[in-house]
């Protein structure tokens, strides 16, 4: 994919750059403004000019006393109003240009007639068979100048748009993977399957049958976190599978320190949610609450719907924490950048105290709304 900053013009947060038609003018007035020196000082060195001369003299120093003050107006009116108010901003154009072609004559020929080219009595009479001439050539360059940049600024804001939306894909993809890669981290950490193990080596003696599922709920939750990166979203009922079997590992840990339900209605097993969303909440609930006090903790998982979406809660009785005071490299803040860049303001995840409870409660919208 081409990276957003290799778009000439088009880095996040700068407005196109003039180019094209504008550096034409520049160039073209700028050429124009030495010429016109160039004669004027041969001219004051008595050069003698024929008639041939004199008019591509008057040429260039209509050129140079119009060009350039139209390259200026090119300059900012083009390219920093025409997106917004169009026709308007055509309308004063037109009125400048006009006004630009006028004025540009009457300097010109004064210029003109101080060296020396036309006397006194002339002067109205070659504005006169001047202006007209100069005023539709600078109305057809000017306007149409006008009319191609703002086609490419429109192309370049449009181009803009769209490797920004790509960027932000991209950036999706990223927060999904660290936190498949977070989990999956997780269950291989060394403490995890160490605890583990020894749980399930303790069961083998005297509950073999218990062992071997614990077994089993292990492979099943190493197995979903490596291939949940090839779904963006997945039925809430397979995540809620997870979410038990982590409990259910867990639990052979924690034994009664670990009280958990999840109360979620079968109907909503095939809402759509992001991978390991839920169990990321649940199993901050354990590391933070459950293994952390002598108690432990009881979790309750439920959900409901409602019309803002599908609404999942983790319940704990532990003593609380702000969501803003999480690092975004956490866990919970990966998820809610996740939540965000998947269903924008409709993806919400929050943090409350209710009855001397921690409430996470997540809410995904339905699927078409964002």
């Amino acid at each position: 994919m081409t990276p957003l900053s290799s778009l000439p013009g088009c880095e996040p947060g700068a407005e196109p750059r003039p180019n094209n038609a504008i550096m034409i003018l520049r160039v073209a007035g700028s050429i124009c403004a030495i010429t016109f020196t160039v004669f004027v000082l041969l001219h004051s060195m008595g050069m003698k000019w024929s008639q041939t001369g004199i008019h591509i003299l008057a040429s260039f120093v209509y050129s140079a006393f119009i060009a350039l003050p139209t390259m200026f107006i090119m300059r900012s009116l083009s390219m920093r109003y025409t997106d917004r108010l169009p026709r308007l901003v055509y309308l004063i154009q037109a009125c400048a240009l006009i006004c630009t072609a006028v004025l540009g004559c009457l300097a010109a020929t004064l210029v003109l007639q101080l060296i020396g080219i036309f006397s006194s009595r002339e002067y109205w009479q070659q504005f006169q068979s001047s202006v007209e001439f100069a005023t539709i050539i600078t109305l057809l360059i000017g306007m149409s100048t006008t009319a191609y940049e703002t086609m490419r600024f429109k192309l370049q804001a449009a181009t803009l748009e769209l490797r920004t939306r790509q960027v932000e894909q991209e950036r999706a993809y990223k927060l999904l993977a660290e936190a498949q890669l977070s989990s999956l981290e997780s269950r291989i950490h060394p403490h995890f399957l160490f605890n583990t193990l020894n749980s399930i080596a303790a069961l083998i003696p005297s509950d073999p049958v218990r062992a071997e599922d614990t077994v089993s709920k292990l492979a099943s939750l190493l197995r979903f976190s490596l291939n949940a990166n090839h779904s963006g979203l997945v039925p809430l009922r397979q995540e809620l599978k997870i979410v038990r079997d982590y409990l259910e590992i867990e639990k052979t840990r924690f034994g009664a320190r670990l009280r958990f339900e999840i109360a979620v209605p079968e109907s909503l097993g095939e809402a759509m949610t992001p991978p390991l969303a839920l169990q990321s909440l649940v199993e901050n609930a354990v590391k933070h609450v459950a293994a952390q006090r002598t108690e432990g903790a009881t979790i309750l998982v439920q959900g409901s719907s409602s019309g803002a979406g599908v609404v999942l809660e983790v319940i704990d009785d532990g003593p609380g924490f702000r969501l803003e005071a999480m690092h975004p490299e956490h866990g919970l803040g990966n998820l809610q950048a996740r939540l965000e860049l998947l269903f924008g303001a409709a993806g919400e995840l929050a943090v409350t105290r209710e009855n001397d409870r921690t409430v996470v409660r997540m809410t995904i919208p339905f699927p078409g709304e964002k």
